[in-house]
């Protein structure tokens, strides 16, 4: 219980006037005349106004003083984050030369009528290498790479895998050189030959070598029907693609390869066939972020004393990226100081500088008298006539940046060749700046804390100051069973975030020492679940509920520096229990869309582990989904019309199958829902008959 805060006058105005009536009666029983006609009582007013607006002054000293208690303990207020998204930027057609993007280059949302578009600029710069066929490999899964490219130039029809097509068998693509971040096309000219799979999801992945270790790549549109007609193939390659030998050759290689069918997905009995095959880059890949870059700007002339304090004309200052600098000019050129968190290391020479994100203001270090007398100095002081300048900030950010999938489609910038962009995903990582209301309650979480991660409650805090974007953190107990739980599904972690477990939960994120997947005495186990804006009212997919290794690093670094010693740590995506809701309602056919409609938002918006549950503030971290609450969610949704059937079924959102039809279904302790195909089926009825 916090303590109250003393209330130093709490007279009103009209308190105020009723006790200088009272006064006049008693002091001149003459002026009879109280009422607001008179000129008396209007200048009784008129003081009782002004000795209010003191007493509100007064009363706010506490609060004054709680602000100065807060900015002795170094507590600020956190800036605003930029949300970041991966834009495609498409070329008008394939080009010969290398186009190139520089860093800054501006995309934007479309405006609408009544408000601007949200503006993102690219965070690096983007070369788009153009790219052809060179070599063309096939590699059984055992045996020896064969070089198919002279039966290519022959037009021979060529097997893409063995004959038995198994998993593991792969066809290779060399290309001249590498095309990291490129959008490339592969264009196939195949006999249909692939027997057995089914077109629209064939058991194959496509990958990049990036020197060390084959890359999964996206895909786009595939046309070839998984290798089996002539068509084109859109292949995103990832960031790390490198050039290196293969088979002799040294070139950027690209795969196709045969994965393991899942549980009712059709595989190859035939291996498919290519007689023609063409590559080319037909566009890039690059981060932008919902920030603007500011350079060169001047801060003012340094007077040679401690303590000095500089303020940026824009501010906030970002800080989820590479720290702001400053630098001082000096006989020598510009000299670089580093911005610190606090000077209380900081000796006499040293060049150090704090920032204050929000306010965007610089501050030189103090000098300080010490318990014998002395003055001793915090930090090295800017010479007296030296220019102070910030070569390079970044300001904006926010919720705003939070747009959908495919909202960002306008070129700012100008760039020749580039004929549109598209985000592929939603953006997300906007974070509005802490206000102070939450940071006089954040103080007593600081305190209490003192930056160690003792209790759950310590940890999820911390978490949430590492990576502001997260929605909703969760600590638990860590078992070592990676949360595998019937019909559960995970993202096994990858690339020393923990090992891979299949789809009965996910691989930690790379504890201490690496001991991500490891449990037992002492472990602690951090569920991080991301912000994600849905493409179609709460309808989210499932890989958008999958923090970003950035997100998920972050969480780790910042905890790792808390823990205490002998906890291991495991940060990692919750198990997300897949629930799929089989309706069946009946209503006049003239309101069928429209109840087929509220139906489905409904049973999307509440079985939602963002925003969903009993009180809309996310799915409750275990709680079981129940037939009866669900009935209850769809008749409030369409009113009076008669909820006939209801049938509930465990999905697993990853390979999509569902169990049998059950009125509970449980989850751990450390597991969320995830809306999965929802149906819902509307029969006529006569609209004279209600039920």
């Amino acid at each position: 219980m916090t303590l109250p805060s003393p209330n130093l006058d709490d007279r009103r105005f009209q308190q105020l006037v009723d006790e200088a009536k009272r006064y006049v009666q008693q002091r001149a029983p003459e002026w009879t005349d109280h009422n607001v006609s008179d000129p008396g009582v209007t200048l009784i007013e008129t003081f009782a106004y002004l000795v209010d607006q003191l007493l509100y002054r007064l009363n706010r000293v506490p609060d004054k003083n709680y602000l100065a208690f807060l900015d002795l303990l170094g507590i600020q207020l956190f800036p605003p984050t930029a949300a970041v998204a991966e834009v495609d930027f498409w070329l008008s057609a394939p080009q010969p030369d290398t186009v190139t993007l520089p860093a800054g280059t501006e995309v934007t949302t479309a405006a609408g009528d009544t408000e601007e578009g949200v503006v993102f600029a690219t965070a690096e710069e983007l070369r788009i290498v153009p790219s052809e066929l060179t070599r063309l490999l096939t590699a059984p899964r055992t045996g020896e790479q064969t070089d198919r490219t002279a039966e290519l130039a022959e037009r021979r029809d060529i097997p893409c895998f063995q004959a038995a097509p198994e998993p593991g068998d792969a066809l290779l693509f060399g290309l001249p050189t590498a095309v990291p971040r490129c959008v490339v096309v592969v264009r196939l000219d195949s006999r249909v030959q692939g027997v057995g799979v089914d077109p629209r999801q064939p058991p194959l992945v496509w990958e990049a070598w990036d020197g060390g270790r084959w890359q999964r790549c996206e895909t786009g549109d595939d046309t070839t029907g998984g290798l089996n007609r002539p068509g084109e193939v859109i292949v995103h390659v990832p960031a790390g693609h490198r050039a290196s030998l293969i088979g002799g050759t040294r070139a950027g290689w690209l795969r196709c390869r045969v994965t393991e069918a899942e549980p009712g997905q059709p595989f190859y009995s035939e291996s498919p066939t290519v007689r023609e095959a063409e590559v080319f880059t037909i566009g890039g890949t690059m981060t932008v972020e919902h920030a603007e870059t500011v350079t060169d700007v001047p801060l003012g002339v340094s007077e040679g004393v401690a303590g000095q304090r500089f303020r940026l004309g824009r501010p906030p200052v970002l800080l989820d990226g590479e720290p702001p600098v400053v630098e001082v000019s000096s006989a020598d050129g510009w000299q670089r100081w580093e911005v610190v968190e606090h000077f209380g290391r900081s000796g006499p020479e040293d060049r150090h500088v704090r920032v204050d994100a929000t306010t965007g203001e610089f501050s030189f270090p103090p000098v300080l008298r010490e318990p014998d007398g002395t003055l001793g100095a915090r930090g090295a002081v800017p010479p007296k006539g030296a220019r102070i300048r910030v070569p390079r900030y970044r300001t904006g950010g926010g919720p705003a940046g939070n747009v959908a999938r495919g909202a960002i489609s306008v070129l700012r910038s100008s760039v020749p060749y580039v004929a549109r962009v598209d985000n592929r995903e939603a953006a997300r990582g906007g974070v509005a700046g802490e206000t102070l209301d939450n940071a006089k309650l954040r103080a007593p979480e600081a305190l209490r804390m003192q930056e160690r991660a003792v209790t759950a409650e310590d940890h999820e805090i911390i978490a949430r100051q590492a990576a502001p974007s997260v929605r909703r953190v969760r600590c638990l107990p860590y078992a070592g069973d990676g949360g595998a739980d019937g019909g559960t599904a995970g993202h096994g972690g990858t690339d020393g975030h923990g090992g891979t477990d299949g789809h009965g939960g996910h691989g930690g994120h790379g504890g201490q020492g690496g001991n991500g997947g490891q449990g037992g005495n002492g472990a602690v186990r951090v569920l991080v679940v991301p912000d994600a804006v849905a493409d179609e009212g709460d309808r989210l997919r499932f890989e958008q509920l999958i923090p970003s290794d950035q997100v998920l690093s972050a969480i780790t670094r910042a905890l790792d520096e808390r823990r205490l010693i002998g906890t291991r740590l495991v940060v990692e995506p919750p198990v997300y229990q897949g629930v799929t809701v089989v309706a069946r309602l009946s209503a006049p056919a003239a309101e069928a869309d429209r109840v087929r409609d509220a139906a489905l938002a409904a049973l999307f918006r509440h079985l939602n582990p963002l925003r969903g549950g009993p009180e809309g503030t996310g799915w409750p971290f275990g709680r079981p989904v129940q037939y009866g609450e669900l009935f209850g969610v769809l008749q409030r949704a369409v009113g009076d019309v008669l909820v006939e059937d209801i049938r509930m079924f465990a999905a697993d959102p990853i390979t999509g199958r569902r169990g049998a039809p059950v009125d509970r279904i449980d989850l751990g302790p450390g597991a969320l829902v995830f809306s999965y195909q929802h149906q819902v089926v509307v029969t006529a009825t006569d609209p004279e008959v209600r039920s």
